[in-house]
């Protein structure tokens, strides 16, 4: 029998104070969103990424539905989205009414492809997602300057870039609203979670409400607004708390893992690696991707299947936003094209980048992606 007989996508580390403090929470019997590591974990995470609030909430989608009902996005808005991201972006920008308007991605980057941006503004434009992939941000000053001059918001999605920065400053801490997502696959985890984080107090208090189902103080039972219950459990924080105490510790891990492997695959012909660093920030490897060059003579679904059978775990590149088969259903996107993203969908695919992962690990895979792909 192999020595590793299958090495999945992600296994996280959660060996901290994650069973100290869920035993307090066990203990003391604050196991709902009523318990004090809620508001812990949220005054901890707003002083690492520089805000002045943070509202903690299920999960990272939870995040962004609030973030899209908060800035009062509805019927007759539009909204700049890359057409490279994950599903979840756009479900409440269409849900609100709104109209979702794409942009393609850089070829090198992997993240929306800033000269696009401007030439989709229009006089309904109300937000710009920024969406930071898979390690590197996207270069966010520009469209900070664009989005000022037109008096648009910027929601900036920093669910992959938490201790990430551009420019050196914080991931996280440059839209009118930035999220965060703790799926066990993220730089901490909370094994299902998510955050809001802002400067603007009003805005603040707005997520607050929406993820507690706008409930009112003074009349509990009379709502005028809809909102959801995104309540993050005190269990849920407890966990995340002990793993932000370790995140120095694992954006160096990630960036150990991404420049191990770059050394050992840098020599293999006919595959694009992840660019090491831009003129803003060195890469944080949240995932190491690999896109096939046509020459390879097959894509990523079967070097997929070929990596399965050695005992490798891979998971695809997002598929692009106009391909999503639910959208061309309702009726968006019929006509475009976004060849970058497209591309990267059909020949991109990711390998092994859990936070648990060993060098050894790291070796057994580069040596399985080099049989494949040679």
């Amino acid at each position: 029998m192999t020595k590793y007989p299958f090495i999945p996508v992600n296994i996280p580390l959660v060996n901290g104070n994650e069973k100290k403090y869920l035993n307090e929470c066990i203990d003391t019997g604050w196991i709902s969103s009523e318990g004090p590591f809620v508001n812990q974990f949220e005054d901890q995470f707003a002083s690492r990424v520089q805000r002045n609030y943070a509202v903690a909430v299920t999960n990272g989608t939870a995040a962004l539905d609030v973030a899209v009902e908060a800035l009062r996005i509805g019927s007759g808005d539009e909204v700049i989205i890359p057409a490279f991201t994950i599903i979840s972006c756009i479900g409440q920008v269409i849900r609100s009414g709104a109209t979702p308007v794409l942009v393609d991605c850089d070829p090198l980057t992997w993240n929306m492809d800033i000269n696009q941006v401007e030439e989709k503004i229009t006089k309904n434009t109300k937000a710009i997602m920024v969406v930071h992939i898979f390690g590197l941000p996207v270069d966010i000053e520009p469209l900070l300057e664009i989005a000022k001059n037109n008096n648009i918001k910027i929601i900036e999605d920093a669910a992959q870039m938490l201790g990430q920065t551009y420019n050196e400053k914080p991931c996280g801490s440059f839209g009118d609203i930035s999220t965060f997502s703790f799926y066990p696959n993220k730089l901490i985890t909370t094994g299902e979670g998510g955050m809001l984080v802002t400067n603007d107090e009003q805005l603040a208090d707005d997520c607050r409400s929406l993820r507690n189902v706008c409930f009112q103080p003074k009349k509990r039972f009379v709502h005028e607004r809809l909102g959801w219950n995104y309540r993050m459990t005190n269990l849920q924080a407890a966990l995340g708390l002990a793993q932000l105490e370790r995140l120095d510790e694992f954006v160096q891990r990630k960036r150990s893992m991404g420049k191990k492997y770059t050394q050992g695959l840098r020599m293999l012909n006919g595959v694009q690696l992840p660019l090491e660093k831009t003129d803003y920030a060195e890469n944080i490897y949240w995932v190491f991707g690999l896109v096939l060059d046509d020459s390879i003579g097959f894509g990523a679904e079967e070097a997929m299947k070929m990596l399965g059978e050695k005992g490798i775990g891979c998971r695809p590149f997002f598929c692009p936003m106009n391909q999503q088969p639910v959208l061309r259903e309702m009726g968006f996107f019929l006509n475009e094209s976004y060849p970058v993203a497209e591309r990267l969908y059909k020949q991109g695919f990711y390998v092994p980048s859990g936070m648990a992962l060993t060098s050894e690990h790291i070796n057994h895979v580069t040596k399985k992606l080099i049989e494949v792909l040679k």
